[in-house]
């Protein structure tokens, strides 16, 4: 589903910040990618994203060379094809819960009656079937990250990309994230990044990489 071959970014003065990088992620495989501060973890997937350019390599998921893509072509293929997973969230406040998962199938065209019952399932999937109609700022933080994940998944995307996810939450609701994550990742067949600093958040994928000194290799 994910094939990364050679793949390498330069800062601005020259130095890379990762490079010759080759990585293969499975349908329904979650890949945990463990590193320190500044190691490059979250500009390894804005790169995998289209949203920052490599220097080197090349990125294909499914049929898609990405790295061939124009801005327009990298816009629409994201928008169909990737799921974001963020640490804070970026739940619309002024959106119902049920509204803000169903936000990227109405960025995608699909009909409201479809849109409804397409998110109420994805609610029910992560455990918040009952919280549909609620603003998100009448959650927690744990049930918030969970309500991230279905909208993530819910237009049935080829890779999910989650950065530091867990990062705001304590270890209970921490946990509900990452099988709630784990799960979407699985069910929908999608190529799963996660990137973290902690080896626990790192322990609930099937497998598990360090970033480190340029370069991606076992942990």
């Amino acid at each position: 589903m994910l094939e990364i071959r050679g793949l390498a970014k330069a800062w601005p003065g020259g130095a890379f910040l990762f490079e010759s990088i080759d990585l293969t992620v499975a349908p329904g495989e979650l890949v945990a990618i463990l590193g320190e501060s500044g190691a490059g973890k979250s500009t390894f997937l804005n790169v995998i994203a289209g949203l920052d350019r490599a220097d080197a390599g090349t990125v294909r998921v499914g049929p898609a060379e990405i790295t061939t893509l124009g801005e327009d072509g990298l816009a629409h293929w994201r928008r169909r094809h990737v799921g974001f997973v963020f640490q804070s969230f970026h739940l619309l406040p002024y959106l119902t819960v049920g509204e803000n998962v169903a936000l990227p199938l109405l960025l995608n065209g699909v009909r409201a009656a479809e849109r409804r019952q397409r998110a109420t399932e994805m609610l029910a999937a992560v455990g918040l079937a009952d919280c549909a109609d609620r603003k998100p700022g009448s959650l927690s933080g744990g049930e918030m990250q969970r309500v991230a994940v279905a909208r993530a998944v819910v237009h049935r995307p080829s890779l999910v990309l989650a950065d530091e996810p867990t990062g705001n939450l304590d270890e209970a609701n921490a946990g509900n994230a990452l099988e709630a994550l784990r799960a979407a990742v699985k069910r929908e067949g999608a190529a799963g990044l996660l990137v973290t600093h902690s080896s626990v958040a790192a322990a609930a994928a099937d497998r598990v990489l360090r970033l480190a000194h340029r370069r991606l290799g076992p942990a």
